[in-house]
């Protein structure tokens, strides 16, 4: 019996940009799962919300806009309203794709709470774009509540928020108790809510929280053997897209440290993962990180494919 535990960070392509490219593309993001799951694999599960959490913020604003007596929804509620969707959607079709194959295991979604340090330099320099493209009016409109904007050449405006680093993760005791009794557990979607302690009370921050980043951090305090982190490609690259490309098939955190350090991933691409892949690959001993794409998640996970970091 394998029973390694792994996390496995879904991304952006593994959910799609509407409702019904949701619908369809989870279908895929489930049969990749359930692959693992016969391998008998202890599975714990991440993924993205970017596009979603932006949908559902520009919704609410336009909605507030039509009915003034109803406020803007924060950031923290947009948060927990995509986990609750995007999780809604995939833990019905892994179920449905286990039970096609004759496994009976039972899959649960985790809103999940993730503190946050009011300090963090993040705060200070907002970079992360969220909700529709603004006007100048519109824009100038946001600054006076306080919010920050970022002008974005040929398409106008657009609100730009913190990406601090994450400190704690509420629900753990949670997530732990229902991976060892041989639940699927869906969490941290989308990096978390970002959270301050405030007492005994958790208030929602005006943040995200980079969802690979999370992820390693999740496979950490449980202890997990495997952070793969699943994206559009089957391979990490140097020079990506250029006539010298070179796919590589492994990395030693020293040697991803230096790609990072040298600016060969792009920011909002690859960068996150091969960070998250060095976090936690660094953190213990045998633990290691695999990048590769959704369709190859378990051949990734058995050494045929993908890119692995470890020390």
């Amino acid at each position: 019996m394998n029973n390694k535990k792994v996390v496995v960070a879904l991304g952006h392509s593994a959910l799609g940009k509407t409702f019904p490219e949701q619908k369809e593309a989870v279908k895929n993001a489930a049969a990749s799962i359930a692959d693992l799951v016969e391998a008998k694999y202890q599975i714990i599960i991440t993924h993205s919300n970017g596009t979603q959490v932006g949908m559902i913020h520009a919704a609410m604003t336009e909605y507030s806009r039509l009915e003034p007596t109803n406020t803007v929804a924060p950031m923290s509620i947009c948060s927990a309203m995509s986990q609750g969707y995007i999780g809604y959607d995939l833990q019905n079709e892994i179920r449905t794709e286990l039970l096609n194959r004759g496994i009976y295991k039972p899959v649960s979604t985790l809103i999940t709470q993730v503190r946050v340090d009011p300090f963090d330099a993040a705060f200070m320099q907002p970079h992360k774009e969220i909700g529709r493209y603004m006007d100048a009016d519109e824009a100038a409109i946001e600054e006076k509540k306080g919010n920050h904007v970022k002008e974005i050449p040929g398409k106008g405006f657009r609100r730009v928020i913190a990406a601090p680093r994450p400190m704690e993760i509420y629900e753990l005791d949670a997530i732990r108790a229902l991976t060892d009794a041989g639940q699927i557990v869906i969490a941290a979607g989308g990096g978390g809510i970002p959270v301050l302690q405030q007492g005994t009370r958790l208030k929602g921050a005006s943040a995200v929280i980079e969802k690979d980043i999370t992820s390693a951090f999740l496979a950490e305090k449980l202890d997990a053997d495997i952070l793969l982190l699943l994206t559009g490609v089957e391979k990490v690259a140097l020079h990506f897209d250029k006539p010298n490309q070179t796919w590589l098939d492994s990395m030693t955190v020293e040697e991803a440290t230096r790609y990072i350090e040298d600016g060969q991933f792009t920011t909002g691409a690859m960068l996150p993962k091969v960070e998250a892949a060095v976090s936690f690959a660094s953190s213990k001993k045998d633990r290691i990180a695999i990048i590769t794409g959704l369709d190859t998640a378990l051949a990734g996970l058995t050494g045929k494919t993908g890119t692995v970091i470890r020390c």
